[in-house]
């Protein structure tokens, strides 16, 4: 329950009353924890009566309830019994008396409410949409009343039902199933620490924040709820077939559901526009797979292209969830496309944080690296945003229940399927889980360090023939593996079962459960109001008005050739040594937006040390392809100054500087189109010339005459000619990351003559060249051009012929080798939709965000020239033989 306090003040001036009703958090410790609700003018129109029944007057020490009438609205209050609210019961109702006496014929205006109203109307929005299960109060009008006692029967009868009739089409359960219970409600702040880490808060009510996290042992206990989990593949089908054997094959219903699904939409649209009619159908398959014991709220679903959550809890659960914040990574091609990858939950239940991952990952037996990195990827790249907006995000690991599921897509290694399958029919289950590469990458701590998964008893569940319970008997015949798990991290959780469920036939992978009891931290009131009592009478014996002091490990920070997208990182440890608690925060220079440049950042930028003890700073440098071009041109250099500012202390410099290596990642293409050498052999001056000439377009065409295109492209796009055209998958499956760098230095530096790594790897090399140059191939300037002729093949291709030079010639080298490659189609499996939808927003690229209408007039452009006419027959002569 959120308490209401109410408040009835008079405004001499204009001689009128008004009743104020906020609402508060619990344990309010500052104003900026009360929000006012209403302000109801006391008038003629206003009355106050008290409607308990019979029955509760007959209690002694029962709550009062009141009805507040005003024009049409009504409030009805729970007061408490004592003496506080005879008393303001008498205060309001002397209050009305003064307005009659006082006004017995006109009146009073009010017109100062007038500012208010908007603050007003949201608060009543805000009121409704948290239900009467938080607050205790309701509202109706008048003409509503009646009508709402004659149906509280049927609405009573309703609730004790599954709701089936609520959901008889999709449309109806993507309006009302998928209303989030919780994201529009206000926290129910059990959780004090969170309350306390509002941006509002100063050094005192930090340091009061600190105390109670020590001692949160003093005043919370442990209560045990159940989460269900659950992960299934669904290879792109529709839901055939129910789905209670999967996820209301418990005994008792769970007090959570997490469900996760992927593949749910293989098509080119899912994966190029993000949406699927899919979403509406398995998110009522599963609602109407829950336990029938129970009624469930959806409290959010989060989905990037296939992979999606749905979160459940039973509805007696949901006023004490608050803090939902849902985030979304891709790992795919470029290490953003969302065919691979992971969606991502967090929130707070009663004082416990927990996150809860869904992610596919990189497919594939011998691919086990590109699974740890996507690993890795989704924990560094997933960070959960605070209220504060100034406090650094939050990682997946900082939670104190993290529970992770999804198709891993780790394999069986150094066994023959024939083996494999021995081993299944004897059950041998043991023996067959030395072979798994998940067990073994855990073993050797490369991924899921702190992890625990259950013991697994069931066979593997992948890969069957659809719709059936054989082994994959296709042509690939692959090896049956454990792709689809479940894992945990956290103190006080005990996995009660760990299954798969071999009845659905739906898709070739079979779903999987895990039940787990897990221990949450729930506050006792009492002994949290006595704990922060006991802190605040300690801290009012505190001398506040020493000065605070920290010492640093280190003030001046050189990162040595720093390279494009390549992570370096120094820490820096900040040590309170003085004699009272400090509040530290990296500040923005003087006249500068921001703390910092944009390729450093802080973490923590922000935070709060208590005396005697440390905190390290990671100063991280990381440049990308908005930070590289100036970088790359000399514009820029690595050299910033942070301020370490304390909280009535003083500020503390710290330098950071380093020297970048150019790269061809970054530079436009007129500026690659003139350099003969690779741009790391090129003075850094000569560099700097160079990029002025290029954006200036004067040139001497004897000495400055250009390639026809930059040989960076060309090294990619002929090793990928020679070794790649009838690669599967090639352009939709991500390299390695260790490879692309590989690529990267190769290009740079001019020190191979063939490009290392996997075709793969050279292929994401070639997007993120496009994706990184600082003019795209076909200019800024042309966009809206292109897109009001997009579906005018003619004009399309006028419009390619006015391009700058070198822009005309790498658009026309790029189409004849994509064209080279639809060739090849029945090896590569690639068609002109796949390529439209991987090429069009790197050729074309937006100044702005892209919409929809824009991304398919984007892909409408591109489609025109994958389309071989006899015009581009000349073009092909520029490939390489």
């Amino acid at each position: 329950m959120v308490p209401l306090q109410f408040h009835l003040s008079y405004i001499f001036c204009i001689n009128c009353k008004w009743l104020f009703v906020y609402s508060h958090r619990r344990m309010a410790i500052t104003g900026d924890d009360v929000r006012l609700d209403e302000i109801i003018p006391i008038s003629y129109d206003f009355s106050v009566v008290e409607v308990s029944s019979p029955d509760e007057l007959a209690v002694v020490g029962a709550d009062t309830r009141v009805r507040v009438t005003f024009f049409e609205e009504e409030l009805e209050l729970k007061l408490p019994f004592g003496s506080h609210t005879r008393l303001f019961l008498s205060e309001v109702n002397r209050a009305w008396s003064d307005v009659c006496e006082q006004y017995p014929k006109e009146e009073p205006k009010f017109d100062w409410l007038t500012k208010y109203q908007k603050l007003s109307k949201g608060a009543r929005s805000l009121r409704k949409s948290i239900g009467a299960t938080t607050v205790k109060m309701s509202r109706m009008k008048k003409s509503e009343r009646a009508h709402a006692a004659d149906n509280s029967g049927h609405k009573k009868e309703d609730e004790r039902t599954r709701g089936d009739g609520v959901h008889e089409s999709q449309e109806r359960v993507k309006s009302e199933v998928r209303d989030d219970l919780i994201r529009n409600s206000q926290p129910i702040l059990a959780n004090k620490s969170q309350m306390l880490g509002m941006p509002q808060f100063g050094l005192r009510d930090n340091l009061i924040k600190c105390e109670l996290l020590k001692n949160e042992d003093a005043y919370t206990y442990i209560k045990n709820y159940s989460f269900f989990l659950g992960t299934y593949n669904v290879n792109g089908q529709n839901p055939k077939e129910s789905l209670s054997p999967w996820l209301a094959s418990t005994a008792t219903p769970p007090d959570f559901y997490l469900v996760g699904f992927q593949e749910l939409d293989l098509s080119k649209e899912a994966f190029l526009f993000n949406d699927t009619p899919k979403e509406p159908e398995w998110m009522l398959a599963v609602y109407k797979g829950l336990h029938p014991d129970a009624k469930y709220a959806l409290v959010k679903l989060v989905r990037l292209v296939g992979i999606m959550l749905l979160f459940y809890v039973k509805a007696e659960h949901a006023a004490h969830i608050s803090e939902m914040e849902a985030e979304t990574v891709g790992t795919g091609v470029m290490g953003r496309m969302g065919n691979k990858g992971a969606v991502a939950i967090r929130f707070q239940f009663h004082n416990s944080d927990i996150c809860v991952v869904n992610s596919h990952l990189a497919a594939h037996t011998e691919e086990f690296e590109r699974r740890n990195q996507d690993f890795k990827d989704i924990c560094r790249r997933i960070q959960f945003r605070q209220d504060d907006l100034t406090l650094p995000p939050l990682a997946i690991m900082k939670h104190n229940v993290v529970l992770w599921l999804g198709d891993l897509n780790y394999r069986i290694s150094d066994l023959e399927v024939d083996h494999v399958k021995d081993l299944i029919a004897k059950k041998d289950f043991e023996t067959l889980y030395n072979h798994d590469q998940l067990k073994r990458q855990m073993d050797e701590e490369v991924v899921f360090v702190g992890f625990t998964e259950g013991e697994i008893d069931f066979q593997p569940t992948y890969k069957y023939d659809t719709g059936s319970d054989q082994w994959d008997t296709s042509e690939k015949c692959r090896v049956p593996a454990w792709c689809d798990r479940i894992l945990w991290r956290g103190k006080n959780i005990k996995q009660l079962h760990y299954q798969s469920h071999m009845t659905l036939k739906t898709s070739d992978h079979k779903p999987v459960s895990s039940l787990l009891e897990i221990g949450i931290k729930v506050v006792n009131e009492e002994s949290y109001k006595r704990t922060f009592e006991e802190i605040v009478r300690h801290i009012d014996r505190m001398e506040n008005d020493c000065i605070p002091s920290v010492s640093l490990s280190e003030r001046e920070f050189f990162f040595q050739d720093v390279k494009f997208m390549q992570h370096q990182a120094k820490t820096v440890s900040v040590y309170n040594d003085g004699q009272v608690p400090c509040q530290f925060e990296f500040i923005p220079k003087l006249d500068e937006p921001t703390y910092c440049k944009p390729w450093l950042t802080a973490n923590p930028a922000k935070g709060f040390l208590a005396q005697g003890t440390s905190v390290d700073i990671d100063l991280e440098v990381f440049v990308n392809r908005s930070t590289a071009p100036e970088l790359n041109s000399g514009q820029q250099q690595l050299e910033d100054i942070l301020v370490l500012h304390l909280e009535r202390g003083k500020d503390y410099f710290i330098s950071v500087t380093g020297n970048y290596l150019p790269s061809c990642f970054g530079s436009s293409l007129s500026t690659l189109c003139l350099l003969r050498e690779p741009i790391q052999d090129m003075p850094l001056e000569t560099i700097r010339e160079l990029s002025m000439k290029s954006n200036s377009q004067v040139s001497n065409p004897e000495t400055d005459k250009p390639q026809d295109i930059p040989k960076e492209i060309w090294m990619m796009v002929d090793h990928l000619f020679r070794y790649a055209k009838k690669q599967e998958e090639l352009f939709q499956q991500p390299g390695l990351r260790g490879e692309f760098e590989e690529i990267r230095d190769c290009l740079d530096t001019g020190s191979l003559d063939t490009l290392p790594g996997s075709n793969h790897s050279v292929a994401e090399a070639l997007l993120l060249f496009l994706d990184a140059l600082p003019d795209p191939v076909i200019p800024f300037s042309f966009y809206p051009q292109c897109l009001d002729c997009c579906s005018d093949s003619s004009r399309c291709r006028q419009i390619i012929s006015v391009l700058p030079q070198c822009h005309k010639n790498v658009f026309n080298y790029l189409i004849a080798f994509l064209q080279e490659l639809l060739k090849h189609s029945a090896h590569n499996r690639l068609d002109v939709s796949i390529l439209a939808s991987i090429f069009a927003g790197l050729l074309l690229r937006s100044p702005t965000k892209q919409d929809l209408t824009e991304k398919r007039k984007v892909k409408e452009f591109v489609q025109h020239f994958l389309v071989q006419t006899p015009s581009d027959r000349d073009i092909d002569e520029k490939l390489p033989e």
